[in-house]
C-alpha cells in the first residue's frame, strides 16, 4: 500500500495540490485522470519521492518495492537491452553481479564461499534463475525482438527504448507500479499486451493516460485530479463519467430544492414578521433559513473543444481508387502492389505496427511522395484535409494564431476566423498568440482549426490524437463520428478506431495490405486476420518520435 497523507505542493503562490489525503491499496489498479495542468505526472512523482512536498508525507509498506516508467530515453545509452531491463529489480541485479564477481576471483576464501552462499540464497529468493527468461519475455509481449535483446540501448530506435524502458518498470513483479502515460509510442499490439498484464498483475497499478480504451480496461478506480483535490471512484473510466456527472446533477437538483424552500421561508417572513400573531413562526422561519447551506458547486478545469468537421460539399460514388500501389525506401518493402477503391460512406481505419509504412501511404496520397509503381486518383467531387504525423514546418512561422489560419481560409473577415478559433479554445487575445511558441497539445488544436475552416470533405489523420489532454480526444472522437464524408485515419486510440471505423486495412510487415469492412473489435476477433497477422516491431523513425516528443 502507498498513501499520501495531507499531502500539499506549492509552486509559487499557487497550491497545485492542497491536504491531499488517498491510499491506493493491493490488487487495484488506479487511474490518474485530469486536466493538462491539473499535476497527473507531478503527483506520480510526489508518491515515487522524486519531488518533495510543501507539507504532508507519502509512507508505503515497509520492505515494499516501487518501480516507476521512466521517460528519459537516453540514460541507459550504454547498458545492454536485456541488463536494462533486470535493473528495473536494482537489487536482485546487484546480488547477481557481486555473486558472480565473487566466482570469477582467483583467491577464492571461506568468507567469499560464505557470503556466496549468502548471496545464492537471495538471488533463489528473488527468482534469480529466471530473470533472464522473465526480462525476455517482457521484451517479446512488447514487441521488442529477440534479435534486439543483447544489443546495446543506443543501438535502438526511440519507439523500441521506450519499449524497453517499459519492460524495465514491469520486470520484478514491483509491489507498487507507476505508469505515466505507457500507451505512449505503444502500437496496438503492445497496449493490448499491456492491458492484458495490468488486469493480471495482482499488487498495486497507478497509472496517468489518455487512453480512454485502457482505462476502462484495467482500472478498478478513477482518482480525478481537479482544482488541487483528489476524488477517489469505484470502477473504471466510463464508471466514473456517469458518477461524476450523476453527482453534479445530484448537487444542482439538491440545490434547486434548498433555493425553492429558501424563497418560501424568506417569503414568508416578509410577509409575516410584521405580524404579532405569526411573529413566533416568523422567528422559526428565520431560524430554519439559517441553517440552509446551498452545496459549492465549482465549475470543473476541463475545458472542450468543440471540434465539427462540415463538408461544403457533397461527396459522389466515385472518391479514391487505388491500383498497384507499391513503394521501397532504403531497401525495405513498405507498400507492395496495394488496391482498393473507397466508397462514399467508408471510414477506414488504418492499422498494423509498421508506422513508417502508414505514414508514407498518407504520404502519397497527399501528393507529398511518389510511388514506385501504382497510380491512385481521387474522384472530381472531393476536397481533402490532412492531418500529418510530422507538422514540425507548420509552425515554423512568426505568424499570430489568427494569422496564421486566415491564410488557409477563403473568408477572410477575421470574426468568422477567430469564430474557429474559439471552438479550439483560442479566445480573445489567445488568438495574438505567436504560432512558433504553442505547446504540442496548441499546435494539434491550431491544425484541427486548419481542417474544419478548409470544409473539405474527405479528411486523412495520422495519429492526431498525439499531445491531447482526454477532453480533446474525446471532443475529436465525437466530430469524427458526426463527419457525414469519407476519412481515412490510423490512431492508436483503441475507442477511435472502433467507435469510427466502418472499414479496417492492415499494412502487413512486407507491405501487403488487409482490407475488412468490419469494425475494429470484429476485426481483432477474425480468424483470417488471426492466420495472417505477425508480430511485428513498429520501428518509428526519429524525427518522428521527437515531433511526438
Amino acid at each position: 500500500m502507498i498513501s499520501a497523507n495531507d499531502v500539499t505542493l506549492r509552486l509559487g503562490k499557487k497550491a497545485l495540490f492542497e491536504d491531499v489525503n488517498i491510499k491506493f491499496t493491493e490488487g487495484n489498479c488506479y487511474g490518474v485522470i485530469g486536466a493538462n495542468g491539473a499535476g497527473k505526472s507531478t503527483f506520480l512523482k510526489i508518491l515515487s519521492g522524486q519531488l518533495d512536498t510543501s507539507n504532508g508525507t507519502v509512507t508505503m509498506t515497509p520492505g515494499q518495492r516501487l518501480s516507476m516508467l521512466e521517460q528519459d530515453q537516453f540514460k541507459y545509452d550504454d547498458q545492454l537491452v536485456l541488463d536494462t531491463v533486470i535493473q528495473g529489480n536494482q537489487h536482485l541485479y546487484d546480488v547477481s553481479r557481486e555473486k558472480n564477481a565473487l566466482y570469477e576471483k582467483e583467491d577464492f576464501s571461506d568468507e567469499d564461499g560464505i557470503r556466496a552462499s549468502e548471496l545464492e540464497a537471495e538471488f533463489a529468493e528473488m527468482n534469480g534463475w529466471e530473470a533472464e527468461s522473465d526480462a525476455e519475455s517482457l521484451l517479446n509481449g512488447l514487441g521488442v525482438e529477440t534479435e534486439f535483446h543483447t544489443k546495446l540501448m543506443k543501438e535502438l530506435k526511440g519507439a523500441l527504448k521506450v519499449k524497453v524502458l517499459l519492460a524495465r518498470a514491469l520486470f520484478g513483479n514491483p509491489d507498487i507500479l507507476l505508469l505515466d502515460e505507457p500507451t505512449n509510442h505503444l502500437d496496438l499490439d503492445a497496449i493490448r499486451w499491456l492491458e492484458e498484464f495490468l488486469i493480471n498483475f495482482q499488487n498495486t497499478v497507478i497509472v496517468v493516460s489518455h487512453d480512454r480504451y485502457f482505462l476502462n480496461k484495467v482500472c478498478t478506480y478513477i482518482a480525478d485530479i481537479d482544482y488541487g483535490k483528489i476524488q477517489l471512484y469505484a470502477g473504471n473510466y466510463d464508471f466514473w463519467y456517469e458518477s461524476s456527472q450523476l453527482r453534479i446533477r445530484q448537487m444542482k437538483e439538491a440545490n434547486k430544492k434548498k433555493e425553492e424552500q429558501i424563497k418560501e421561508l424568506q417569503e414568508f417572513i416578509a410577509r409575516f414578521s410584521a405580524n404579532a400573531s405569526k411573529s413566533k413562526q416568523a422567528t422559526s422561519r428565520k431560524r430554519a433559513l439559517e441553517k440552509i447551506q446551498l452545496d459549492d458547486i465549482r465549475p470543473s478545469s476541463r475545458k472542450y473543444p468543440y471540434i465539427d468537421f462540415r463538408p461544403e460539399r457533397e461527396i459522389g460514388n466515385e472518391v479514391l481508387m487505388v491500383t498497384g500501389l507499391s513503394k521501397t525506401v532504403d531497401g525495405k518493402k513498405l507498400l507492395d502492389d496495394i488496391s482498393f477503391t473507397l466508397g462514399h460512406d467508408d471510414k477506414v481505419a488504418l492499422v498494423g505496427g509498421n508506422e513508417q509504412a502508414k505514414t508514407m501511404f498518407f504520404k502519397i496520397l497527399m501528393g507529398e511522395e511518389k510511388p514506385d509503381e501504382g497510380t491512385f486518383k481521387w474522384g472530381v467531387t472531393t476536397s481533402r484535409a490532412y492531418f500529418p504525423r510530422n507538422y514540425t514546418k507548420e509552425f515554423d512561422s512568426d505568424l499570430t494564431i489568427a494569422q496564421w489560419l486566415t491564410q488557409y481560409s477563403e473568408i477572410k473577415d477575421q470574426t468568422y476566423v477567430r469564430g474557429f478559433l474559439g471552438r479550439m479554445l483560442f479566445a480573445g487575445e489567445d488568438g495574438d498568440k505567436k504560432v512558433r511558441v504553442l505547446s504540442g497539445g496548441e499546435k494539434v488544436r491550431c491544425l484541427f482549426s486548419k481542417m474544419m475552416i478548409s470544409q473539405s470533405n474527405v479528411l486523412l489523420f495520422d495519429e492526431p490524437t498525439n499531445h491531447l489532454d482526454m477532453e480533446s480526444i474525446t471532443a475529436l472522437n465525437n466530430g469524427m463520428i458526426k463527419f457525414p464524408g469519407v476519412m481515412i485515419f490510423s490512431s492508436r486510440d483503441h475507442q477511435i478506431v472502433q467507435t469510427t471505423a466502418n472499414r479496417i486495412m492492415e499494412i502487413l510487415p512486407n507491405g501487403k495490405m488487409i482490407d475488412k469492412i468490419t469494425s475494429y473489435d470484429e476485426y481483432l476477433e477474425s480468424d483470417e486476420m488471426a492466420r495472417k497477422r505477425t508480430v511485428y516491431t513498429a520501428e518509428i523513425e526519429e524525427e518522428v518520435l521527437e515531433e511526438e516528443d
